[in-house]
């Protein structure tokens, strides 16, 4: 089918001005990339885990194995730079815009 290289990706500046919910107007984003935060062992979920777990009997839960997706999307993390507010954005094809590489393109 279709062949998708890093010339189909849109690349997103690290500061762009977009629409703030909580100002109600356009104002300045840093832009970042969502990343998945390190396990809390305290949480109820993981308590009740490591409970059941615990003694014989081997695997308790299923362990999912059936994945069918090939491609993440990447989220984007939009924090507005007056009142802090975020917002998140899910896209297929996107990078972050590196300058030292922006200015390499545009300075030969």
């Amino acid at each position: 089918m279709y062949h998708y290289d890093n010339h189909n990706h849109v690349n997103v500046p690290k500061q762009r001005r977009t629409f703030c919910k909580k100002c109600k107007v356009h104002k300045p984003h840093k832009v970042t990339q969502y990343k998945k935060s390190k396990e809390r062992h305290a949480a109820q979920g993981r308590r009740r885990y490591d409970r059941k777990q615990q003694g014989f009997g081997g695997q308790t839960k299923p362990i999912f194995r059936k994945k069918a997706k090939t491609t993440k999307k990447i989220v984007l993390r939009m924090e507005c730079t007056e009142c802090k507010y975020r917002k998140q954005i899910p896209l297929k094809h996107v990078t972050l815009e590196d300058k030292r590489k922006i200015d390499y393109l545009h300075h030969p």
